[in-house]
């Protein structure tokens, strides 16, 4: 996933989070917002409390990025995906499976998906 596809920390990554649309499930939260931009920017929450070693967050981390980058995602949306304690056991099948899911029930994926 390219940079321009990253949400930045920081004012944006806040709004999206706290004024975001919602949508739980039992591995990933989703919260997305509309934007002005004309492409989706993506932002992964992977909390410390969920697991003290960097390491491991880091491997949840890359797993949803790449998930995101495969699934057919409509454009203008500030997506952040938070990652429940049970995605820490999670393959990398699961957790895109639950991310297709939850984007499917926010109506985010494109046609054909």
């Amino acid at each position: 996933m390219d940079r321009t596809r990253s949400l930045p920390k920081g004012e944006a990554f806040d709004r999206a989070y706290r004024e975001g649309t919602v949508v739980n499930g039992p591995l990933l939260v989703v919260r997305w917002r509309a934007n002005d931009l004309g492409r989706t920017r993506w932002g992964f929450a992977v909390g410390k409390r969920l697991e003290k070693r960097a390491s491991a967050r880091n491997v949840v981390r890359r797993r949803l990025r790449e998930a995101a980058r495969r699934l057919p995602v409509a454009e203008g949306y500030d997506v952040v995906v938070t990652a429940r304690a049970r995605a820490l056991g999670a393959s990398f099948g699961e957790l895109q499976a639950a991310l297709a899911r939850q984007l499917r029930k926010a109506g985010l994926l494109e046609a054909g998906e």
